[in-house]
């Protein structure tokens, strides 16, 4: 359960305002179809999230000495000041989907794609590798970005107005090096 939660409340503060939350914004007012926004943006999470928290559990699972655990917790304190960064999308750049895709498809194959390398991926990697639960961590983080996403896909542009995303950033960024500063702690034998 710690896995889950944990992994769905970093992602979800991870994504206000980052990159994928503005491409579902910018599908939903482009497109105006929200199912197939939403199915897309689930289905294309639950494969990207899934391979990353494969790859940290793999990574882990291989580097069991104390000094990966250290960078676990180092790169986590480095989420932290990398959700401080907002991210920019450009509206005014055409989207790229295979010919004659639908609404789904354009969504799925965009949101796979940007979220590759984005620090929620990033995220998801660290959190596979730090929980010994990747059905848990895979659900959390799919989860967190649904919450974040989902809202942005119906509300869109009535939300960006009216939620303070530095704020929601901030608290995504302590959380992280909370999770950070914690594992080096109970690394040190400071905490249970």
């Amino acid at each position: 359960m710690e896995a889950l939660l944990t992994s769905a409340s970093l992602v979800a503060l991870a994504e206000m305002g980052d990159k994928t939350q503005l491409l579902a914004m910018l599908l939903a007012t482009r497109f105006r179809r929200p199912v197939p926004i939403i199915f897309g943006i689930l289905f294309a999470t639950l494969a990207n999230h899934f391979l990353a928290a494969l790859l940290g559990h793999s990574i882990a699972g291989v580097l069991t000495q104390p000094w990966f655990r250290y960078a676990v917790a180092l790169g986590f304190i480095a989420m932290a000041a990398w959700t401080l960064v907002p991210d920019k999308f450009d509206e005014n750049e055409p989207l790229k989907a295979p010919s004659g895709a639908g609404v789904f498809v354009t969504t799925l194959v965009a949101f796979f794609l940007v979220e590759m390398g984005d620090k929620t991926q990033v995220a998801t990697i660290a959190l596979g590798a730090r929980f010994d639960n990747l059905l848990a961590v895979t659900a959390g983080t799919t989860l967190g970005m649904m919450v974040a996403n989902v809202p942005a896909v119906l509300f869109g542009e009535a939300l960006s107005r009216k939620v303070p995303m530095r704020a929601l950033q901030i608290v995504a960024a302590l959380l992280f090096l909370g999770l950070g500063l914690w594992m080096i702690a109970s690394l040190q034998g400071w905490v249970g």
